[in-house]
């Protein structure tokens, strides 16, 4: 048989001997916050500010 043929009835041999994977999950919205449980706010760390940082010497000319 080529390859074409037995891919064409490998559907046919699983409807008999049946698949070993698990059938598929239900779709839909997930159920969310389970009612009662108390909503935390985020630990909040001090900001981090970047220093000004000094001007630039000016290069001195050797004469």
């Amino acid at each position: 048989m080529t390859p074409g043929r037995v891919a064409q009835s490998m559907g046919g041999v699983f409807a008999v001997i049946g698949t070993p994977t698990q059938p598929p999950k239900p779709r839909g919205k997930s159920p969310g916050w389970t009612p009662g449980k108390p909503r935390l706010r985020k630990n909040r760390s001090p900001t981090v500010k970047k220093t000004a940082t000094p001007p630039r010497k000016e290069a001195s000319v050797a004469v």
